[in-house]
């Protein structure tokens, strides 16, 4: 696809603080338009923000069919926007564009933040609008889609497709409808940010980097801020949201922008609306796409353009440990239901092996028999697949993880201890080192020259150098992982890792999929699929090694890409020399 070249909207000249501004047509009433309903309701039955209560509006256009499903258009901040007296007078303009076909038929929802009604007249109430938009936890998105809107659903037709779905707020709304849209592209696609606060209230200030690193999505972005905007103790708006059009810009999203002299109010942001709207439903119904050639991130060097992910398995209890089979087959553990599963080269799913007492981690020796942790009798086994007969190399570990060298040396991870065991062929156990500080997934470098490893509870995957006789030495925190920014538990949660043969480690981590460079710096992120768990644990199977399978919960996927894994029972590879 050709790339996109997108000019601004427009660039106001200078102006007095509160305008003037043009006044678009479509934002005042005109004889001959039919006018939408608006209706007031009252949500107070929140599980996702328990004890708040919230005014909440919808508008209805006239051209509304029953009989067919309706766009859906979300607004943070609901009261000041559905206010036709107001700077936005989005009744009024939804009447006019829908009205002369520039957007389709749309049914606007006004929400306003919850708050928590105060105990007694001396008290105040918990007003919840910063921690509901400002935290970038996908709280407020999982709010939306599993509370606010079903509830809305159940007397208008909503479109389920997210391309027929928006978003749009000012300030606080303005970042929490592009991470709500950015955290479930399978719910949003189209989003107006006015004065964003893309700054450090809770976490908005890293969004910008995230953006540019993160696998590019289906959104279609317009922003507006003003350089008079607020410039305070947790950053500086009008800066911010250039930053944040220059991340998306550098990612290939489809991005606009109208830039102007205002403060922090809604007058610039209102007087466009119009504008704003007629060019994110500008070719509808035609989709939203992914732009992959107007990236200039890693996403088209590491990813295939129209692969996503594919569903391989669900229903289980906790998947863990996948891994290529020396007979092309992908191997993975469901601990709670005590379950080993092979997925055929047909595609098919089976039980491998059953009663594998809590059996975490696995990974395949040079011997081609399949190792595993199996942490619920403190052993470390192997099966022949053939057979399944089974050997048990190690007793006393509680293990998680596991990978086997060329030369048969196991390494073995112990959470609770936070030890990595060394197992040498025909040997004992010892203790690798004592340096590491939380540990889970473990893999060797593509040369097995050095041994990395996953902390859940820290920011870092760490590295050991590899001795000629397997031991290891110089641990260090090497990798830098990003981490959650709202996540009330600390930690990455860094699980499963995976290197391929040109020296990129993958991570599984509560932010997705983390692929680092050699010298430990992340270069892209692949989210976690929409509506399922944040991935445990990954590894690449396939005829080419190419095929990226993930553990995510009780689901399993995969998705094709452009690495080759690089596997520890195999012989060693020296990848090339890294660049910044």
């Amino acid at each position: 696809m050709k790339a996109l070249l997108l000019a601004p909207l427009l660039v106001l000249p200078a102006l007095a603080a509160e305008g003037p501004y043009p006044v678009d047509p479509a934002s005042v009433r005109h004889e001959g338009v039919p006018f939408g309903t608006v209706t007031k309701h009252t949500f107070a039955a929140s599980k996702v923000y328990p004890g708040t209560t919230r005014d909440y509006w919808v508008y209805t256009p006239a051209q509304y069919d029953p009989a067919k499903p309706a766009c859906l258009m979300v607004f943070q901040d609901g009261s000041g926007y559905v206010n036709e007296k107001g700077a936005d007078k989005v009744p009024i303009v939804f009447d006019n564009l829908i009205h002369s076909k520039e957007m389709p038929v749309t049914i606007g929802l006004f929400v306003d933040p919850g708050v928590t009604p105060a105990a007694d007249a001396k008290a105040l109430p918990r007003y919840n609008r910063s921690y509901e938009y400002d935290a970038f936890s996908g709280d407020y998105a999982k709010f939306l889609t599993d509370e606010l809107i079903p509830e809305v659903a159940k007397e208008r037709n909503l479109s389920p497709n997210p391309d027929h779905r928006g978003l749009c707020g000012a300030s606080s709304g303005g970042c929490a409808s592009f991470f709500a849209a950015w955290k479930r592209p399978d719910q949003f696609r189209r989003v107006y940010s006015m004065i964003g606060t893309f700054v450090g209230l809770r976490g908005g200030d890293e969004l910008a980097t995230l953006v540019r690193k993160t696998e590019p999505l289906p959104l279609r972005v317009f922003l507006q801020d003003g350089s008079n905007d607020q410039n305070i103790y947790c950053g500086d708006w009008w800066m911010a949201n250039q930053e944040m059009e220059r991340s998306l810009q550098f990612a290939g999203y489809e991005v606009n922008h109208a830039w102007g002299e205002g403060p922090h109010s809604h007058q610039h942001g209102g007087a466009i609306l119009p504008d704003a709207m007629r060019w994110l439903w500008k070719d509808f119904p035609k989709p939203v796409e992914v732009h992959y050639d107007a990236s200039k991130g890693r996403a088209k060097d590491m990813l295939i353009p129209g692969k996503d992910w594919e569903l391989v398995s669900e229903g289980h209890g906790f998947t863990e440990g996948p891994v290529p089979g020396p007979d092309g087959t992908v191997f993975f553990s469901d601990i709670p239901k005590n379950v080993i599963h092979r997925v055929g080269t047909d595609g098919k799913v089976s039980a491998f092996l059953e009663n594998t007492r809590g059996t975490n981690g696995l990974t395949f020796g040079p011997d081609g028999r399949l190792y595993g942790c199996r942490t619920g009798s403190g052993e470390i086994v192997s099966w022949d697949i053939a057979t399944k007969e089974e050997k048990v190399h190690a007793t006393d570990i509680k293990g998680n993880d596991l990978t086997v060298a060329r030369d048969g040396t196991i390494y073995a991870t112990e959470p609770a201890k936070h030890a990595v065991w060394i197992i040498r062929p025909g040997q004992d156990k010892t203790l690798g080192s004592d340096a590491f500080r939380g540990v889970n997934g473990v893999s060797l470098t593509p040369d097995q020259s050095r041994l990395d490893v996953a902390d859940p509870g820290g920011r870092y995957i760490w590295s050991a150098t590899r001795l000629a006789d397997g031991s290891l030495a110089n641990v260090q925190p090497y990798h830098h992982l990003h981490l959650p920014p709202a996540d009330p538990d600390p930690g990455s949660k860094a699980d499963g890792i995976r290197v391929t043969k040109d020296g990129w480690l993958l991570a599984a981590t509560a932010i997705g999929i983390q692929i680092f460079d050699q010298p430990g710096r992340v270069n892209l992120i692949l989210p976690p699929v929409p509506g399922a768990r944040y991935p445990s644990n990954l590894c690449f199977a396939g005829p080419e090694k190419k095929t990226l399978y993930v553990t995510c919960g009780d689901k399993v996927f995969k998705r094709e890409t452009k690495l080759t894994g690089a596997m520890a029972w195999e012989d060693p590879v020296t990848p090339p020399k890294p660049h910044l």
